[in-house]
């Protein structure tokens, strides 16, 4: 499989660093979608008996959002802005992956306006979908941080 970002370099593309990464690469990316790749390993530290937590599977779908902003921020020569969940909508997940899964989340922009961008956020693994949501995430583009 060819990825647009590998796993070795995703770091270069979203604020987070180990041991909350939950993306591993980037699979696509046009101006209004995403989808990342993350596979579920057992030291991870959303993992409990051999499954992928619920406050995991929602963090790569806010990473994968991340993800998205960072590949533009690269495009333009500018380092990952800071990102935070201000809201979660219609949040549905049907099945937690286990260790050894491979998560495909894409992330649809339905709305980016004042640092606020609404996503849509789907996440599978195989042909399965597992989880959905909107997102409302704030973007942080300066470099202040807040107190």
């Amino acid at each position: 499989m060819s990825f647009l970002v590998d796993k070795k370099n995703i770091t270069d593309y979203i604020p987070q660093k180990p041991p909350i990464v939950m993306v591993d690469a980037i699979l696509s990316c046009d101006d209004t979608s995403v989808t990342t790749q993350f596979e579920v390993q057992a030291d991870n530290i959303f993992v409990r008996d051999n499954f992928l937590q619920e406050p995991g599977v929602i963090e790569n779908m806010a990473q994968t959002a991340a993800a998205k902003a960072g590949y533009e921020a690269k495009k333009q020569n500018a380092e990952p802005f800071l990102g935070f969940i201000g809201a979660i909508k219609d949040l549905k997940i049907h099945s937690l992956p286990k260790i050894g899964d491979i998560i495909k989340t894409t992330v649809i922009v339905k709305m980016d306006v004042m640092g606020i961008t609404l996503i849509g956020a789907t996440s599978t693994c195989g042909d399965t979908q597992i989880a959905e949501c909107e997102m409302k995430i704030v973007i942080q583009k300066t470099a202040d941080v807040p107190a």
